[in-house]
C-alpha cells in the first residue's frame, strides 16, 4: 500500500471517528438537557399548584382545580389524599413501595419534592415524575403527582439525524476528495525521491529532484540532491583517478615490456646497449613500485583517519632529525638547506607521518630548485597555532596551477614531467596527513621566483581542550 493511500485511509478513519464521537456526544448531551428541562418544568408546576393548598384535609374543590389544570397542561398531574390512590388515576401499573419508600417519605415530610425517572413498559419509554408533598404541621395530607413520558430520543432527533447524516456524508466526501489530493501532493516529492534513489542505485548519478518547499520534505530533497552531487563528483573523480592510474602505469609497463622483449629476442648485441636497457627496465620498475606504494598510502589515509598514531611530540626535534637525513642530498646538488626552529612547540602528532610530510616537501623543493639555490624551513608559534613554513628559491608554480597542485596526479606541464621521477601523489599525501592532524596546508608561489609551503598545526593544549 502506497504512502498516499495510507494517509488517505488515516484521514478517513479520523473523520469517521470524529463524526461518530460528535454525533454520540450530541445525543447524550441532548438527552440530558431534555430530561433536566422536563424535570424543571414539572417542579415549577408542582410548586405553583402546591401554593394553592391552604391546609387541612384535601378538598374536592382543590382536586377538581388540579384536574382542570391537568387538562390544559402538556403533562399529567393528579392530586390525591393517599398515595395509594394513584393506582386508580394513572394508566400504568405502579409499585407504591418503590414509588414512595421510607426514604422518599422522610423527604416528603421535610417538604422536599421527590423526583423519579423510570422505564414504563406500556409507553415503551422513560417516564419522568415529580411528587410534591402537601403538608400541614408536619403531617402529609396528600400529594401532587406530576409525570410525563419522555419522547424517545430517536423520535426527537429523527429529523436531526437525517440532516446530520446528509451533511456528514457531503462533508466527508468533500474532505476526502481534498484529502486525497493533499496526500498525493505531500507524497509526490517522496515518490520522486524514491525514483531518484532507485536511479542512483542503478548508477545514474546525474539524477536530481525538485525541492518543493523549505519544510522537512524539502530539506530531505535538498539532502538527496547534495548526496547525488557528492556521489556524482566522487564517481567522476574515481573514473578520472582510474584513467590516470592506467595512464601512469601504461608508460613504465610499455618501457618494461618493450625493452624486455628486445633483450629476450636477442636483438641487442652490444653489452653497453644491453646495460642501458637493463637500467631503463630497473628505473621503470622502481617508478612503478613508488607509484603503487604512494597509491596504497593515499588510499589508506583517505579511508582511515585513525591510521594516525598521535602522541605529544616536540615538532622541532622531528624536523631537525629529518633534515639531517636530507642535507647530504642538498649538498650534492649544491643547495643550501637551513632551518630556524622554535624548540618549545609541542603538538599532538604521528612522528612517522610528519617525517613523511617533511621528506615530500623537501624532495619537491630539491627537485625544482637549481644548483646554488636555497631552501629554508622555519617553525614558529603564532597565537594558538604552530606554523611550519618551507621557502625555496626554485622555479615556482604558475598562478593558475597553485590551487590544483595538491590534486592526485596533477602536474604543472611547464616544469613537472614524468621524467622528473615524481608520481604526482606526494602533495596529495601531504595534504591528507596535515588534515588528519587537524591542520591546514597553504601554498604560495610566484613563477620563476620560488614557492612557500605553510602548514598550521594546533598546539597541544588546544588538542586537549577538544
Amino acid at each position: 500500500m502506497s504512502l498516499a493511500k495510507k494517509l488517505w485511509l488515516t484521514l478517513l478513519a479520523t473523520l469517521l471517528l470524529c463524526i461518530g464521537f460528535a454525533y454520540g456526544l450530541s445525543n447524550i448531551l441532548y438527552e440530558k438537557l431534555y430530561v433536566a428541562s422536563v424535570e424543571k418544568e414539572l417542579l415549577q408546576a408542582g410548586k405553583s399548584l402546591a401554593l394553592d393548598y391552604q391546609g387541612g384535609d384535601l378538598t374536592d374543590e382543590f382536586i377538581q382545580q388540579v384536574n382542570w389544570y391537568n387538562e390544559k397542561a402538556s403533562f399529567e398531574v393528579f392530586a390525591v389524599r393517599n398515595p395509594r390512590e394513584l393506582a386508580a388515576c394513572i394508566p400504568f401499573e405502579i409499585d407504591y413501595e418503590t414509588l414512595i419508600g421510607p426514604a422518599e417519605r422522610e423527604q416528603l415530610l421535610k417538604n422536599k419534592p421527590v423526583k423519579k425517572v423510570g422505564y414504563v413498559a406500556r409507553f415503551d419509554r422513560q417516564v419522568v415524575s415529580v411528587i410534591m408533598p402537601l403538608l400541614e404541621e408536619q403531617r402529609l395530607q396528600g400529594i401532587l403527582y406530576l409525570y410525563v413520558p419522555l419522547e424517545n430520543i430517536k423520535e426527537l432527533t429523527a429529523d436531526l439525524t437525517i440532516y446530520w447524516g446528509a451533511g456528514a456524508a457531503f462533508f466527508l466526501f468533500i474532505l476526502l476528495l481534498i484529502g486525497l489530493k493533499w496526500a498525493r501532493y505531500l507524497t509526490k516529492p517522496l515518490e520522486e525521491m524514491k525514483t531518484a534513489a532507485v536511479r542512483l542505485a542503478e548508477g545514474d548519478f546525474s539524477t536530481r529532484v525538485k525541492v518543493p518547499a523549505k519544510d522537512e520534505i524539502g530539506q530531505l530533497a535538498e539532502t538527496l540532491n547534495r548526496m547525488a552531487e557528492s556521489i556524482d563528483k566522487e564517481d567522476e573523480r574515481t573514473k578520472e583517478f582510474l584513467a590516470t592510474v592506467s595512464h601512469e602505469l601504461r608508460t613504465p609497463l610499455s618501457y618494461i615490456k618493450g625493452y624486455s622483449e628486445a633483450l629476450s629476442s636477442g636483438m641487442v648485441k652490444e653489452e653497453e646497449e644491453r646495460e642501458r636497457y637493463f637500467h631503463i627496465i630497473t628505473r621503470e620498475s622502481k617508478r612503478m613500485e613508488r607509484l603503487v606504494n604512494d597509491l596504497m598510502e593515499l588510499i589508506k589515509l583517505e579511508s582511515d583517519s585513525s591510521a594516525l598514531e598521535r602522541v605529544p611530540l616536540p615538532l622541532a626535534e622531528t624536523i631537525r632529525q629529518t633534515l639531517d637525513k636530507l642535507k647530504p642530498a642538498a649538498k650534492q646538488k649544491k643547495i643550501e638547506l637551513t632551518e630556524e626552529l622554535d624548540h618549545q612547540i609541542i603538538i599532538e602528532g604521528d612522528e612517522g607521518r610528519l617525517e613523511q610530510v617533511i621528506v615530500n616537501l623537501i624532495d619537491n623543493a630539491l627537485r625544482y630548485t637549481e644548483e646554488g639555490g636555497r631552501i629554508h624551513l622555519r617553525l614558529s608559534k603564532q597565537a594558538d597555532k604552530a606554523i611550519m613554513a618551507l621557502c625555496d628559491s626554485g622555479i615556482g608554480i604558475p598562478a593558475e596551477d597553485v590551487q590544483k597542485i595538491t590534486e592526485r596526479f596533477y602536474r604543472v606541464n611547464k616544469a613537472r614531467t614524468r621524467s622528473d621521477g615524481g608520481t604526482g601523489l606526494g602533495l596529495s599525501i601531504v595534504e591528507n596527513i596535515v588534515k588528519g592532524h587537524g591542520g591546514r596546508l597553504m601554498i604560495e608561489s610566484e613563477y620563476g621566483l620560488g614557492t612557500t609551503v605553510t602548514i598550521e598545526f594546533p598546539l597541544l593544549q588546544d588538542m586537549d581542550d577538544l
